[in-house]
Formats: structure tokens, C-alpha cells, sequence
């Protein structure tokens, strides 16, 4: 990995342009802060998770994602805060003198229009254009499909099955990943063996529905959802079926990009019905993922 990940407390003072933000999702807004960045500054855990628990919505990404997608943007140092109720207490100008100052060495600050920072949100933008140690660049909201792109917006698109406007905000398809844990083994029997995870629900996910999908790079068909044709109980699974390959992942990480939803998850009068309905599905995915490939 060429991005050096390092926590805060071990930073060593250097010249560093730096972006700043909590950037969840490090959607298309994000990618425009970051731009021109050779450091990102962000917070783990996410600052709400801190300050307000009570308001703190589902994330879109895990740290592990939204580290390789930084890296990604040719990002070279990614800084974490390790963040807490001391941190949180940080003065506006504190924040900017012994943090970007003295910590970073930043001669360049990037930052979203709506950003803020320091004890109770009083740090803005304008503050930190009001510096004369650093160079600011305040950068406005991006619009997609003639709205603001958010995260809020971006969790309420996944959470609907609309993936493919999440892609959109998103600037790339939306990412999740997890550990592939024991199912029930009948995908095996039906003729597609699936590698399935229990979604967390720190995070936001697909809503229930079949997506064509890339799986560790490879063309899948995914299910969301609690397999209605059969009684299992067992709540909503993420079920991926890798096409043409059947390696065993149980107990390994799998991080799938959802490409486009197919149809709703649907209850089946037989076996037969469902498995003729899984042979469309995958040929499917299969033309739409070799489509996105090519695009």
C-alpha cells in the first residue's frame, strides 16, 4: 500500500496540503475537497458517534474502505484523529494552531462549504480563510442529477436499492464488505453456492433485492435479504454467488461493489420456479458486469 495511514499523536511536522473532514462515503463532494491533497486528516470514530450517539446515523463505509478509496485518489498520508470527548473540547483555534499548525505543518487547508470543527461546531470555514499560517480552499457542494450530494442522501439511496444512484454520488459503485460465515448450505444444493455475510448494522446496506455485483473483482449475483421462498428465520443474509468460481470463503473477508439491482426479492411456489428464476439471474449479472467492465 503506497497511502501511510498514521494516528494523530505520531504525526511529525512537515509542509502537508491537507483536506479535512470526516468523509464517510468519500463520495464525489468529498473527492473535490480532497483534490490536490497530499494529506487527509479525518476522524475515527465518526465525531457524532462522540458528541451526539443518540443522532448518529448508519455509516456508509468502514475505515478499511474508505482508507483504500483515499489511497486510491493518490492520496500519499492519510491522519487519523483518534476521536473523543477531550478532542471534541478542542477550541476552534486551538484546533487550527496546535492541530494543522504545529501537529501538521499545513500550508494548505481544503475543506467543504459546510464543515465544522472545534467545541460545539463553532469552527466554520471562514474562520479557517481567516489564517494567516495556511492557504484556505473552501470548496462548494456538489450536485448530481440536480441535487446535493450527501451522505444522507447517498444512505437513503442504498438503504432504497437504488445503487446505481448511490454510483452516481458516490463517483464509483458502493462498497461493502464482511466476513463470509456458515449459511445454511441449500444455495449448494440448488446449484449456486453462495458466500454469505450478516450485514452490520453500524452500516447501511442494499435494500432487499437481487444486484448484479463485482465480489473480491469477480462478476456476481447478490441477495438481499430472508431467502422468503424458504422458512429459515435466520434474518437478512447477504448471499453472493461469485459467477464461475467456487472457491470456499467461509471465514474470509469478501467486499462486494453493487453494480445494479434486478428485481425485488420475491416468494416462489416451487424449487423449480426459483432456480429458473436464479439462471436468469446470474446470465444477467453476468451481461452487466462484463458491460460495466468494458465501459
Amino acid at each position: 500500500m503506497n497511502l501511510t495511514v498514521t494516528s494523530l499523536p505520531d504525526v511529525e511536522p512537515h509542509p502537508r496540503e491537507v483536506a479535512v473532514g470526516s468523509f464517510d462515503g468519500v463520495h464525489v463532494g468529498h473527492r473535490e475537497v480532497i483534490r490536490g491533497s497530499d494529506t487527509v486528516l479525518t476522524f475515527e470514530p465518526h465525531p457524532l458517534s462522540v458528541i451526539h450517539p443518540e443522532a448518529m446515523p448508519k455509516l456508509i463505509m468502514p475505515f478499511a474502505i474508505k482508507r483504500d478509496v483515499i489511497e486510491g485518489l493518490g492520496v500519499e498520508e492519510l491522519v487519523v484523529v483518534p476521536f473523543d470527548r477531550e478532542f471534541a473540547g478542542l477550541a476552534p483555534d486551538d484546533f487550527c494552531s496546535q492541530i494543522l499548525v504545529e501537529r501538521l505543518g499545513a500550508t494548505r487547508v481544503s475543506v467543504g462549504e459546510n464543515f465544522r470543527f472545534g467545541a460545539r461546531a463553532q469552527g466554520t470555514p471562514e474562520l479557517l480563510a481567516a489564517r494567516a499560517e495556511f492557504e484556505t480552499f473552501v470548496v462548494p457542494l456538489v450536485e448530481a442529477g440536480g441535487e446535493t450530494v450527501s451522505s444522507t442522501r447517498i444512505r437513503a439511496l442504498v438503504a432504497a436499492g437504488d445503487v446505481e444512484g448511490a454510483a452516481r454520488c458516490l463517483g464509483a459503485p458502493f462498497l461493502l464488505e464482511g466476513e463470509v460465515v456458515s449459511g445454511d448450505k441449500r444455495g449448494r444444493t440448488l446449484g449456486f453456492p453462495t458466500a454469505n455475510v450478516v450485514p452490520d448494522e453500524t452500516y447501511v446496506y442494499p435494500g432487499h433485492g437481487v444486484y448484479a455485483a463485482f465480489a473480491n473483482g469477480r462478476p456476481a449475483a447478490v441477495n438481499v435479504g430472508v431467502r422468503p421462498t424458504f422458512e429459515s428465520g435466520r434474518g437478512v443474509l447477504i448471499e453472493t454467488y461469485i459467477i464461475d468460481h467456487d472457491e470456499d470463503l467461509y471465514g474470509r473477508a469478501i467486499r462486494i461493489g453493487f453494480v445494479r439491482r434486478l428485481r425485488g426479492e420475491k416468494r416462489f411456489v416451487s424449487t423449480e420456479d426459483l432456480v429458473a428464476q436464479m439462471h436468469r439471474d446470474v446470465e444477467e449479472a453476468r451481461d452487466l458486469c462484463a458491460s460495466f467492465s468494458a465501459s
